[in-house]
């Protein structure tokens, strides 16, 4: 177990990056203004496109730490795919006086509990929207990266019965860190309850009956701010709670990345998980292809995959009339792109290179080696 010492050296690491990665400004968003308890002080953002479709589908997007609301909506293009298929978009957003980092408190018991804290000022916020704007209850999901990847399991776990799907961009398990040293360790891929202990936290954070949320899990192979073997956990957290056995129902390739699907008998997929080669800590973004949407900067990535854009299939709300995605869906799809050749290197965390920028890459790296940002 890391020492005072560690974790205060990380803290210090975490504070000296702390400037936001975009803008602060407000951008395409607009103030969710009052919308009721609020225990966890956060503040709260939405988005509603002109032709916001009838009974729409709501995504709640959860910033990673030093990030804004607006900040991660521009980067990750989700008010442009709400423009493209009429759904409405939540933004809560961390504030300073809760997280000098601007990091959702995810390890809190406190803020990741049914009913109290962070977790419950974002089902009020959700509430709010439904009453507001007419969403369809049975269509709101939630995703974030990093802090926000790790609020996303804190949100599916303790509101299951909210939330139909989720998307976790390098982010950690439910449950698996209670305290700011735990938080490190396990972003460090160190300790944390085993399986069977993952899947009963979620279990026991609400009375839950009913069918469990569909899940979509994302992290860069290259990612040295929270290791992939948390990707492997949250799935093998999600496996055991709908059932399934640890074998994928099939593995393909999308976009050139490896993917794993698990499927119940009808063939609806129910998990999902993207590994993608060689991307640092970052949401991975298709900013220049034909349906390309974001921006590449800190923490968000150029990778010739838009995971804005596959949640809205595997939600099924790309269409705002279509079922989530089935087996047979995945295999009429349009053809892979070819594989691209491993990189030699880590992907730093807030580079935005290409094959031909990997020398600059490493200075980068370097300097966040020396300044204690990366292993």
């Amino acid at each position: 177990m890391p020492g005072l010492a560690d974790t205060l050296a990380r803290l210090s690491a975490l504070r000296a990056a702390s400037t936001p990665a975009t803008s602060t400004g407000p951008g395409r968003l607009a103030p969710l203004g009052d919308f009721g308890p609020n225990p966890g002080g956060l503040a709260g953002w939405s988005y509603l496109p002109a032709a916001l479709a009838e009974r729409p589908a709501l995504v709640v997007v959860l910033h990673g730490c030093t990030q804004t609301a607006a900040g991660y909506d521009r980067g990750s293009g989700w008010s442009d795919w709400a423009d493209r298929h009429g759904f409405a978009l939540l933004f809560p957003e961390q504030q300073r006086q809760n997280n000098p980092n601007l990091c959702f408190n995810w390890f809190a018991p406190e803020d990741s509990r049914r009913g109290g804290g962070e977790a419950l000022s974002i089902r009020t916020m959700v509430a709010a929207m439904v009453a507001r704007h007419g969403i369809d209850p049975a269509r709101i999901f939630v995703t974030g990266l990093s802090a926000g990847g790790a609020m996303a399991s804190v949100l599916l776990a303790t509101y299951p019965d909210v939330f139909a799907g989720g998307g976790i961009i390098a982010g950690l398990p439910f449950g698996s860190a209670t305290s700011m040293p735990q938080a490190f360790e396990r972003m460090r891929g160190q300790g944390g309850p085993d399986a069977a202990g993952l899947t009963a936290l979620v279990r026991d954070a609400s009375r839950h009956q009913g069918p469990w949320p569909i899940v979509s899990v994302w992290h860069g192979t290259g990612d040295a701010t929270v290791a992939p073997s948390n990707a492997g956990a949250i799935v093998a957290q999600w496996r055991a709670l709908h059932g399934l056995p640890e074998a994928p129902t099939r593995s393909d390739r999308v976009d050139g990345y490896p993917h794993h699907l698990w499927a119940d008998g009808e063939g609806r997929i129910l998990l999902e998980e993207y590994r993608i080669t060689g991307m640092g800590h970052g949401t991975p973004l298709d900013t220049a292809g034909a349906e390309g949407c974001g921006s590449s900067g800190a923490y968000m990535l150029e990778t010739g995959i838009s995971s804005t854009a596959h949640l809205c299939r595997f939600w099924g709300i790309a269409d705002p009339d279509a079922p989530a995605q089935t087996l047979g869906d995945r295999a009429r799809g349009a053809p892979a792109r070819p594989d691209p050749a491993p990189p030699s290197m880590l992907v730093p965390a807030n580079s935005t290179q290409t094959p031909a920028g990997r020398d600059i890459g490493r200075v980068i790296e370097a300097a966040l080696r020396a300044g204690g940002l990366m292993r």
